[in-house]
């Protein structure tokens, strides 16, 4: 009977057309709706008589419907309703996000505006026209314009599709920012603090090849860098290294057991003395050397007590240390080389921070003192390098104090500062850094990227307070001037709308976490597949990511609290006590805020300062057209970083004004200044470090001696 019903109706579709009505089509549609819920578990949550269930219900409706023409909108509502009332909560808003996204992906060549809008955007990509009217390509070869094109069409699938239409809007009119818009469909994540140690220890594959556990320094740098071109193709960031002295050392203790075994066999070879050398038991104790620091004389007993053999082993390895340092040199300068080449195709993400500085091995030290040797040196005419960036991690007891074993190498760094070269400090003893810390164990060392970001805390497993194969899953800014401008005469009101900002960031960044979270490890070959992100180990290749993903952080930033507070008082927090304690009242606020949205959804928000200066001009410019030219506020290029005051701000005031903010802002800081050539570096630094600072970057004023 249903059937006879069913076959003399007919579904009216959205262009009007009428088409014979179909149950199959709509079973297919019930199905994908169920099939699009993750299940954590190996036992699929729902079964194909679940969706019997909500097929025959709604099957039911549409016969006791007295009509002979349906609308295939009306068939949709069905399907919502019985969901929601037979409590299938979950595929309910799946099933309803995902119509309401075809919906919006209608619209777009439908509504002129946006059409308009999208093939304006095309059309300016890297495009002008010369006096005869010929179209030429504008400082851009065929490659990078192919590569500008795909990426504005993404951003426009993205704000017009994926993204939910109230975070879209707020993106385009400047009351937030959505870093890398144009990713968003591919699901990749920003950045990753990659365990290089743990590559070399497991071995990897590349597209090519497999790649199994380098044997000597030259080796080790030239796989980091294939490490790193690897996982940059995954993500659409910055690439760090946590413990590039740690992970190289065992390169260089490998380059020096074979450099100290040829040593001797070449000595051998000229002479007799083989004849007075246990040579199996010199060999044995090389291959049980934990270390390049030892003491030659532990090798005297495979010898007749003859000073000349004596004095062999010595200049042996006192040869082996210097052929090993050599080599050693020569490894991270070809790093430093290709860094710089192969790595830096993709100009959205051609830096790379290497962390360093703690490893008090000589092996260690080896690395450190080479690689900053390298950046001294720079490369080409010009001797600059644009990568890597150097993130060098002070320490009391390792290398702060005159009597530390690397405080040479500290003085070694600063000296680059003077030479204006891409180098920072974090400061490992400051408060919110020390916590996590425990001597010996460099994997609770925080770290720093290039751009601030911290990567270190994780209250989603206690257990893994690290940085190694976490990273950055992706950034919001907010525009703090904004919120400001359009409530200077009313605080309270000014800190509701914050409020609502950060609440929509929140879901904005829960969002795009799904759309990450469902792709699945084959999409990401080098990321996951070769277990470059922490625990994707655990995951099969058709496995959605999502349960790993979650380990890596949510970045909620905030740009121009400068402006935002001259908006509000007509000062900045450098230059009224009541001004500084309104700043730290609206970080507070915001930091109190994020830890709610981390220990409410156990995911890891974090408050950061955003450093782009991109975003700052885009939102200052957008501002002054709203509001016009307002002194102190939109009178200017862009609008300041972060939390901080101008960088012309005299050192020790700017440290003084900015240094609580570190604390609250655990998801990124740095505090840039600008001094004079002729400071003490080492002296700044350690003026810094007494005020509780995370980062620091040092700028030299221009004409300054």
């Amino acid at each position: 009977m249903n059937e006879e019903i069913l076959s003399n109706k007919l579904v009216v579709k959205r262009d009007g057309k009428k088409v014979p009505f179909d149950g199959t089509k709509i079973a297919i549609a019930i199905k994908k709706g169920f099939d699009s819920i993750e299940s954590d578990s190996e036992i699929k949550k729902y079964t194909e008589d679940d969706v019997n269930i909500i097929y025959n219900k709604v099957i039911e409706k549409i016969v006791k419907l007295n009509k002979d023409k349906i609308k295939i909108e009306e068939i949709q509502d069905l399907i919502e309703i019985e969901l929601k009332e037979n409590k299938y909560e979950d595929v309910f808003k799946s099933f309803s996000e995902y119509r309401e996204n075809r919906a919006q992906s209608r619209e777009i060549f439908l509504d002129e505006k946006r059409k308009h809008k999208f093939l304006k955007a095309l059309e300016k990509l890297g495009l002008k026209t010369k006096e005869d009217g010929e179209v030429v390509l504008d400082n851009k070869n065929a490659m990078q314009t192919m590569s500008a094109y795909g990426s504005t069409v993404s951003e426009e699938f993205a704000t017009s599709y994926l993204i939910k239409k109230k975070f879209a809007e707020a993106h385009e009119n400047g009351d937030i920012n959505i870093h890398n818009v144009d990713f968003y469909p591919m699901g990749t994540t920003e950045s990753t603090m990659i365990n290089i140690e743990k590559l070399f220890q497991d071995g990897f594959s590349t597209e090519n090849s497999q790649i199994r556990e380098p044997q000597n320094i030259l080796t080790y740098s030239i796989l980091t860098i294939i490490a790193i071109s690897g996982n940059q193709k995954d993500q659409d960031g910055e690439q760090g290294i946590p413990a590039f002295d740690y992970y190289m050392a065992p390169g260089v203790l490998k380059t020096f057991k074979k450099q100290f075994r040829q040593t001797i066999y070449d000595i051998l070879e000229f002479t007799d003395y083989d004849k007075f050398i246990a040579i199996n038991g010199i060999e044995r104790e090389i291959d049980k050397l934990t270390s390049i620091d030892f003491d030659i004389e532990d090798f005297y007993k495979f010898t007749r007590n003859a000073e000349q053999l004596k004095r062999m082993l010595r200049i042996s390895y006192k040869s082996a240390l210097e052929k090993t340092n050599y080599l050693t040199y020569q490894a991270m300068e070809a790093f430093v080389h290709n860094l710089n080449t192969l790595c830096s195709e993709n100009k959205r993400s051609r830096f790379t921070t290497i962390n360093l500085g703690t490893d008090t091995s000589l092996e260690g030290r080896m690395v450190i003192q080479n690689i900053l040797k390298c950046i001294k040196e720079g490369i080409g005419e010009c001797r600059e390098t644009a990568t890597p960036i150097i993130t060098f991690k002070v320490k009391k007891g390792i290398n702060y104090g005159e009597k530390d074993k690397n405080n040479d190498l500290f003085k070694f760094a600063c000296d680059l500062v003077k030479e204006e070269k891409n180098i920072q400090f974090s400061y490992l003893d400051a408060p919110f850094n020390s916590q996590m810390y425990k001597l010996g164990d460099f994997g609770t060392e925080a770290t720093y990227l290039n751009n601030g970001s911290r990567i270190i805390e994780n209250i989603v497993d206690e257990e893994k307070k690290t940085a190694e194969g976490r990273g950055i899953l992706s950034t919001t800014t907010i525009n703090l001037p904004r919120i400001a401008l359009k409530h200077k005469d009313c605080i309270e009101e000014f800190f509701n709308d914050l409020d609502s900002k950060l609440e929509l960031v929140k879901d904005q960044l829960i969002e795009r976490l799904e759309i990450q979270g469902n792709k699945k490890v084959f999409n990401f070959p080098f990321l996951m597949k070769q277990n470059v992100w922490i625990d994707s180990e655990k995951l099969k290749e058709d496995d959605k990511v999502k349960k790993c993903l979650k380990q890596g952080i949510m970045k909620i930033s905030f740009i121009g609290l400068n402006e935002c507070l001259i908006a509000l008082t007509g000062k900045n927090h450098a230059e009224s006590r009541e001004t500084g304690e309104l700043g730290i009242k609206i970080v507070k606020e915001m930091r109190r805020k994020v830890d709610g949205f981390s220990k409410k959804y156990n995911l890891n928000f974090e408050l950061a300062g955003d450093e782009d200066l991109k975003i700052a001009k885009q939102f200052l410019e957008l501002d002054r057209v709203i509001f016009g030219k307002i002194a102190g506020v939109t009178d200017k290029d862009c609008y300041t970083s972060s939390f901080e005051v101008p960088l012309e701000t005299e050192y020790k005031i700017k440290t003084k004004v900015e240094a609580p903010y570190h604390e609250f802002v655990n998801g990124g800081h740095i505090l840039k200044v600008k001094i004079n050539k002729n400071e003490d570096i080492e002296k700044v630094l350690k003026f810094m470090c007494g005020h509780d600072i995370g980062l620091v970057k040092i700028i030299y004023n221009e004409g300054e001696v």
